[in-house]
Order: structure tokens, then C-alpha cells, then sequence
């Protein structure tokens, strides 16, 4: 038999990859992952930011999808309770759009399909008397309100990363797999530094194809050519503005054009508006929101709203990708959400395993299907361990997060509340790590942040930019100036970053 390096070579630093790194290390197998850019970089850091089970999707009859989403949503929540929490959505209703009895039938099926046990049921609003009511246009009289729940996408990425790391997994960044062949019944991957232009080969008994918009690239590559067509590309954009509303409720609207448009608390003092749904034809890489789906989103929420929303009220907006399967949908809207699993090859030849589709709340899910195909290939070694396991930072109880604060809040006394209820969210117990024997940040380089959290950043999160940092370990950027950029890039450089970035 050939000698391997590895067990499994994971390619893509999205949910999908770094939740199947996770799982597998902790099994106990060999694993390496390969990200051609920052973890989260592409799709999984530029989604509408929810644990949800997709009431939407009811209406096209996928109540597989639904009913997994729905279970997995308390399931997530207990993992990771500093970066998901529960969320309030008020749906009102619209006349002559979907009937209240339809809106109610689904809502009891959302209440009741998916083994809720903690999040509180659907409940009818009096949206002239009730708080959600009053930033709406007169005419919304009836409403609805469910559970779902929020998360910090592209954190959730890098602490499944990093607790694949701490469990045996070795994560590479900015490393891109840019040769990968079948030889002795596994694979010879070559990967090259991104920075460096160095390259290192390797080689898996399996392969792991995680790269989202990418995956039919990859496939390309291990097929040495031919034109795949596996994927409809489908873009999200999602607009950013000053907050519409008080409450920190989040509202669903039904649109005429029979899709749905979330405005959702966020950051404080902003509100998220998306999401849109098209058709993409380009590079994925080079994905950016149009002037139209901007005017979309803007005239979506301000059918509803008191308050007129205008491009020109746009702070941030950002847009990604969606990697469905192909499965030869009439629109973009009605492709499935659903993830499908292709394994090819076999045992003589090397398998590789495709992933394709899926949503963050089902990632976790998606990568026990993975696994199960693992052990078929390779055989079994520990059993699945993911549900009951936190995050790095989310052990603590679910609903401890105020003790948290107030703990952290005792620890460094001379930190302001703000920022350590912005350390609680990002890090949970591990903002005390972050702060120190010295209970404090450190110095401030850029945006409130110290050096204590940028140095754990490159340190353990593979932060190696200001962007990085600003984006997606955190949203400071929200509040950054150009200033702050030049301060927090002078103090990487300074640095010498490269040579301290996370391990594993």
C-alpha cells in the first residue's frame, strides 16, 4: 500500500470546508485544509447572517431542508452562544400578496416541524399598538412573529478552524491547490503559497472538494480539463444603512415579485437589508452588488417603512455567491437550498468527494453526510462527536451571556462596556485570554482595537491583513476610517506577521 500523508485533503475555507475539517479531526483522522484566500472570503461571509430554517422554502416543498435547518438551529446555539442568539422576525401581513390563513399555516409548521424546545413560538401582532408596527407605513394592521436566530458567518468559519486546528487539523491559507492528480489508489496534490509563490505537494487518500462557486474549478483540475457544469452560480447582495428602528426585532416582507427581503438589527447601529437572488455569469471572485439590485433592496424596504430608504443612505453593502446544485430550476428563486454529496472514484483510483449547495445553518449536518462517505472509503474511526461539542469561546451556557459580560466587565474594570460586550460576542470566554494577566487591550493601534486582540488574531484566528480583521474577525470596519487601516496595516507589517500566524 502507498504511503500517505494524510487522510483527507479538504479544499475551501468556507463553512462546508472547516465544518468537515472539524468533524473529521476530531474523528481522528489525518487532515489537511487548503484556502486559496482568507478563511470565509468568499460565500460564507457575505450571507444574511441567520440560523433559520428557510420559511420561504416551505412553499416549494422542500420540508427535508426545513426540518433539518429548524432542528439544527438550538443545536447551534448551544455551541457557540457568544456569536448565535435567538432573534424575534415580525412578517406583517400584505394584503393581496400571501393569504393570512397561508402565512399562519406555515408558521405552525415552522413552530412545530423541527423539534423547537427553547425558542419561543409564533405569536400575532396588533401592529397599531405593538413597537414593530410603529416604523411601518399605516395600513399594516396584522402581523406575525417567529423564532429564528442570528450569527456571525464568517467567526463561525474561523472557530471551526480553529478548533480543527486545535484537534489535529492543519489549516492553510492564501495556499492554492493548483495541481491535484489520482496516483495509487489516492491523490498528489501540489499547493502553492499564494504570498510566497513556494509550493509544497502532498498526498491525501481522499479529497474533500469544499470550494463553493469554485467547486467545478477543482474538479476541472483533478479531471485535467473538460467543462463542468455542476453549479448554478445564484448572487446574494445584501445593503447596509443607518438603523430604521429602536427594537431589536427583525422583520420579513414579502415582496410582489413572490421573494422575501429580511431588515435586521445589526451592528448596533445599523440596519442589514437583503437579500436579492439572480442568476451570475461571471467570475466569483469579481462578484460586486449592481446599481439595480441596490435601487431593488432600497424600494423592497421602503414599501414598507415610514422612512424612504435611498441609495444614497447605503454605508456597506457586500455581495456573494451561491454554489447550488445544478438541477435545471426555471429561476434562480426556485433552485434548491439543499446540499448534494457526489463521490467519485473509487478505492483503485481515489475518491474525491464533491460538495455542493448548502446552507450555514445545515453545515454541521452536511459535514456528518461527508463523514459518513468518509468511513465508507477510508473506514470508521470515532463516532460523530459535533452536537454536543462548543466552539472555541462558547463554553458557557447558552443562556449565560450577560454573567459573561459581567465577568469580563469584573476582569478588566478599565475597559469600556461597549467593548467588552463587543469581545464577549466575538471571542465568549476567550476574551479573557485576549485581555490578559494585565485586564486590558493593550494598546490601541486602529478602531478600539488593542494589541493584545490583533496579536491573538494572527496569532490564533490566521488574521494576516487589516481587512482580515476589520471584515471578517470583526465589523469594525463599520466605524473605521481610511486612517485606521493605514495604522492597523503598519502594525502587521511591523509585525513580521508571517512568522507569527496561527498554526495547526
Amino acid at each position: 500500500m502507498a504511503a500517505f500523508d494524510y487522510d483527507i485533503l479538504v479544499i475551501g475555507g468556507g463553512i462546508n470546508g472547516c465544518g468537515v475539517a472539524r468533524d473529521a479531526a476530531g474523528r481522528g483522522y489525518k487532515v489537511l485544509l487548503a484556502e486559496m484566500n482568507d478563511l470565509a472570503t468568499g460565500t460564507s461571509s457575505a450571507s444574511t447572517k441567520l440560523i433559520h430554517g428557510g420559511l420561504r422554502y416551505l412553499e416549494h416543498r422542500e420540508f427535508r431542508l426545513v426540518r433539518e435547518a429548524l432542528m439544527e438551529r438550538e443545536v447551534l446555539w448551544q455551541m457557540a452562544p457568544h456569536i448565535i442568539w435567538p432573534l424575534r422576525f415580525v412578517l406583517p401581513h400584505h394584503e393581496g400578496l400571501r393569504p393570512a390563513w397561508l402565512l399562519r399555516l406555515g408558521l405552525f409548521l415552522y413552530d412545530h416541524i423541527g423539534g423547537r424546545k427553547r425558542l419561543p413560538p409564533t405569536r400575532v401582532l396588533d401592529l397599531t399598538k405593538h413597537a414593530a408596527g410603529k416604523p411601518l407605513k399605516d395600513g399594516y394592521a396584522k402581523g406575525f412573529e417567529y423564532s429564528d436566530a442570528w450569527v456571525q458567518d464568517a467567526r463561525l468559519v474561523v472557530l471551526n478552524a480553529r478548533d480543527a486546528a486545535d484537534r489535529g487539523a492543519e489549516i492553510m491559507t492564501r495556499s492554492e491547490v493548483i495541481r491535484i492528480e489520482r496516483s495509487n489508489g489516492g491523490f498528489v496534490a501540489e499547493i502553492a503559497d499564494r504570498a510566497t509563490k513556494i509550493c509544497r505537494t502532498v498526498s491525501p487518500r481522499l479529497v474533500v472538494n469544499a470550494a463553493g462557486p469554485w467547486v467545478d474549478q477543482v474538479i476541472e483540475l483533478a479531471a485535467r480539463g473538460g467543462n463542468v457544469r455542476n453549479v448554478r452560480l445564484v448572487q446574494g447582495s445584501h445593503i447596509v444603512v443607518p438603523k430604521l428602528f429602536d427594537h431589536d426585532k427583525a422583520y420579513i416582507f414579502q415582496n410582489t415579485d413572490k421573494r422575501i427581503v429580511f431588515a435586521i438589527p445589526y451592528e448596533g447601529d445599523f440596519t442589514l437589508i437583503g437579500t436579492t437572488d439572480r442568476d451570475f455569469s461571471g467570475k466569483p471572485e469579481k462578484v460586486a452588488i449592481s446599481e439595480e439590485e441596490t435601487a431593488y433592496l432600497c424600494a423592497a424596504a421602503s414599501s414598507y417603512f415610514q422612512r424612504q430608504i435611498a441609495p444614497a443612505d447605503v454605508i456597506w453593502s457586500y455581495s456573494g455567491i451561491r454554489p447550488l446544485y445544478e438541477a435545471g430550476a426555471a429561476s434562480a428563486q426556485e433552485a434548491t437550498r439543499d446540499y448534494v454529496l457526489k463521490a467519485d472514484g473509487d478505492a483503485a483510483t481515489g475518491v474525491m468527494i464533491n460538495v455542493f449547495g448548502g446552507k450555514i445553518t445545515t453545515y454541521r449536518r452536511l459535514a456528518e453526510s461527508v463523514l459518513d462517505l468518509v468511513e465508507k472509503h477510508l473506514g470508521a474511526r470515532n463516532p460523530r462527536w459535533t452536537a454536543g461539542a462548543t466552539l472555541p469561546g462558547g463554553d458557557f451556557p447558552f443562556d449565560g451571556f450577560e454573567a459573561l459580560v459581567a465577568g469580563l466587565a469584573a476582569h478588566a474594570p478599565s475597559v469600556a462596556e461597549t467593548t467588552i460586550r463587543r469581545l464577549a460576542r466575538n471571542y465568549g470566554t476567550k476574551a479573557f485570554e485576549i485581555l490578559g494577566p494585565e485586564n486590558s487591550l493593550g494598546r490601541i493601534v486602529a478602531a478600539n482595537l488593542g494589541e493584545n486582540e490583533i496579536r491573538y488574531l494572527v496569532k490564533k484566528e490566521w488574521a494576516r491583513s487589516a481587512e482580515d480583521i476589520l471584515w471578517r474577525r470583526s465589523k469594525v470596519g463599520l466605524r473605521s476610517t481610511p486612517g485606521d487601516v493605514a495604522a492597523l496595516t503598519a502594525f502587521l507589517d511591523g509585525e513580521r506577521f508571517g512568522s507569527k500566524a496561527a498554526t495547526g
